[in-house]
């Protein structure tokens, strides 16, 4: 989905950069009504640009530097875990 509206967007921002190049201007004229977008393609591109930044909210944060004492307890922790596994 992401993919999706990454991809829209670049389409979108490419036909601006080769009007641009051809002399074309995007001002809302005949070419609005030439390629008007349908309901349902805008409906899709707002729910995938919704899905979008929601999937960024999720994400977690950077992770923060950890304290020595929490990397040597968590070093033990996976130590014993490989050692558990070993058995």
């Amino acid at each position: 989905m992401i993919a999706r509206a990454f991809l829209a967007i670049a389409l979108v921002l490419g036909s601006f950069a080769a009007d641009a190049q051809q002399g074309r201007r995007h001002d809302g004229g005949r070419e609005r009504q030439e390629r008007q977008m349908s309901r349902e393609e805008r409906q899709r591109m707002r729910e995938d640009m919704r899905e979008a930044y929601r999937d960024r909210r999720e994400r977690p944060q950077k992770a923060q530097q950890m304290t020595p004492e929490e990397r040597g307890r968590l070093r033990r922790d996976i130590e014993n875990v490989n050692k558990d596994l070993r058995r």
